[in-house]
């Protein structure tokens, strides 16, 4: 069992995660992440341009770190990209370090 230090919203796209995770971030008073923002920001380019370039592989490999990252601390609401589950490392660090929500 998990120790709910964060909760993680999980969905397919277009599912509401990222305004109802900021919602519930601001009522809690945690921090709030998209996962996917947080890839183009970091890349500085459009997911669909991480696709292009480096193929579904190489975009689940720079999800997989920032995931990684993400649930590394405490207290945060982290909206995730729809496929995040895809991958079982992802699956076992959400369900271990947090509230996975769907």
């Amino acid at each position: 069992m998990n120790n709910c230090s964060n909760i993680y919203l999980v969905g397919l796209m277009g599912a509401g995660k990222t305004t109802i995770g900021r919602q519930l971030a601001r009522r809690l008073g945690w921090q709030f992440h998209d996962s996917d923002h947080e890839i183009v920001e970091r890349t500085g380019v459009s997911i669909p341009t991480i696709f292009e370039i480096e193929g579904e592989e190489g975009f689940r490999r720079r999800e997989a770190q920032t995931i990684s990252e993400l649930t590394s601390g405490s207290g945060s609401v982290v909206a995730t990209g729809g496929g995040v589950v895809l991958n079982p490392e992802n699956r076992v660090r959400l369900h271990n370090t947090g509230w996975v929500v769907t």
